[in-house]
């Protein structure tokens, strides 16, 4: 599986390449808006175009950086997605255009632009990474219309889904929706036990509720999302590469890489939450304190 950095903060960009494990970089307006504050905050002079051209620069040939287009209504999402292609693919042919699956914010703009604008970008010979997919069929209809890639975003599936049944969350958590399930069976179970109604109706439509997911189209989760494309793609021979994208913790990059991932896009910080095991600090601390002991560093600086 790939890697790419979730993230338009150079600084987090170049440490995280110097790790050698970063395949590209995802970015967005609201991760080009934090960036560029924090530039402000620093005092230092920002030019846009000048800090993209510097992104697409550090992260260079053979890699990837999705850039987003703006607008909502077709004629604009490609005038624009020409542009950034245009301007910033030149720097080190490693641009690749992001498309929201569906635009629409208001009854003036269709549901299908986003599809409208892939077909179009992609038959033109453009890259392109279906953004903001939340459902299977969604990313289904990406990939016919010839996205290159396909984005589940499966974070904020996980926020929707706890969100729905009540359940306060940080950011990062890791949301177990195996428990989840077994909870909403037993809570399924004592309801049946003192239901006095034999409506399979009634019982059917309280056990959807209980289990969370009839909000979400019958997906149980982001990694659940993740892996029902995956198979789809997969069933069909459809050519589209799957980016897990709003990873929120370790546990979920493991769980979408399992699931069958082409790439994951992880924000710097989970990266960095990759690396990091208790035991693992611990052992290295003890090696190194059994070594002292046995004058182990005399090994390495030619000493008898």
């Amino acid at each position: 599986m790939k890697i790419f950095i979730d993230t338009a903060k150079l600084g987090e960009i170049n440490e995280a390449l110097s790790w050698g494990i970063v395949d590209g970089v995802t970015t967005n307006p609201t991760l080009l808006r934090e960036a560029t504050e924090e530039e402000k905050r620093k005092n230092r002079e920002l030019d846009l175009e000048s800090y993209i051209g510097k992104i697409c620069r550090a992260v260079g040939e053979g890699k990837h950086v999705s850039l987003e287009v703006l607008s909502q209504k077709a004629s604009g999402m490609v005038k624009e997605a020409q542009m950034l292609y245009e301007k910033f693919n030149p720097i080190a042919g490693n641009v690749v255009i992001k498309i929201p699956i569906n635009t629409s914010i208001s009854p003036e703009i269709s549901d299908y632009e986003g599809l409208r604008v892939i077909k179009e970008l992609s038959k033109g010979g453009m890259p392109v990474n279906a953004t903001l997919v939340m459902m299977p069929e969604q990313g289904l209809l990406a990939a016919k219309v010839g996205a290159t890639y396909v984005s589940p975003f499966a974070g904020r599936v996980d926020d929707f889904i706890r969100k729905n049944l009540g359940i306060s969350f940080e950011k990062n958590d890791y949301f177990d929706f195996n428990l989840v399930r077994k909870i909403a069976v037993e809570k399924l179970s004592k309801r049946l036990k003192k239901s006095s109604t034999n409506k399979i109706s009634s019982l059917y439509f309280d056990a959807r509720k209980m289990s969370g997911i009839s909000e979400n189209g019958g997906i149980g989760s982001g990694t659940e999302l993740v892996k029902k494309i995956v198979e789809i793609f997969r069933k069909y021979g459809i050519k589209s590469k799957v980016i897990a994208a709003s990873m929120r913790n370790p546990r979920q990059v493991r769980e979408v890489a399992e699931a069958g991932a082409d790439i994951a896009t992880i924000p710097f910080e989970v990266l960095q939450a990759m690396l990091k095991h208790p035991k693992t600090e611990e052992g290295v601390k003890n090696f190194y304190i059994d070594a002292t002991r046995a004058k182990y560093e005399e090994l390495f600086c030619g000493s008898k």
